[in-house]
């Protein structure tokens, strides 16, 4: 697979990128598990087909100490056993907060069943992360970044 573009031959994108990597620092450092917020980059990035953000994101998981069988389950989380109630609630507001076009965007009831697990604090981080992961898959797809070459904790 061959880039469309590489970014750090332009002035916008590396520029445009600073900002986001400051927004998932602001996240990093938020009230939301980290265990969580890993598991929403990953099933936003297999929803929207980002293998840059997927070999980032289950790297960074393993890395912290994730299990390979709940990184292998992630796509089916409905289907399995092995997530908590609150990560199924995040996981369900990850697929409706990345997939608008397909349905009515975030229904009440997967708000709801969110709110039941994660305070306003955690739901705002949810929120954000979701946005973030889905422009950071959206800018990644569109200019065709390829996945497999990362290495664990090389961003920092």
């Amino acid at each position: 697979m061959n880039t469309r573009i590489d970014a750090y031959s332009t002035e916008i994108l590396p520029k445009f990128v600073k900002y986001f990597v400051s927004a998932d620092r602001v996240l990093a450092g938020s009230a939301l598990a980290e265990t969580t917020q890993n598991l929403v980059n990953i099933r936003a990035s297999q929803i929207n087909g980002c293998g840059a953000c997927l070999d980032m994101h289950v790297k960074e998981a393993e890395r912290a100490g994730e299990t390979s069988l709940r990184l292998a389950l992630v796509a089916a989380w409905r289907e399995t056993t092995v997530f908590s109630d609150a990560e199924r609630a995040a996981l369900e507001l990850a697929e409706q907060g990345s997939r608008f076009a397909d349905g009515s965007g975030v229904t009440d009831e997967a708000w709801n069943n969110a709110a039941q697990y994660y305070d306003n604090e955690e739901l705002a981080a949810l929120v954000a992360r979701i946005s973030l992961i889905n422009a950071f898959n959206r800018m990644n797809v569109m200019t065709k970044q390829a996945g497999g070459s990362y290495v664990a904790g090389q961003l920092g």
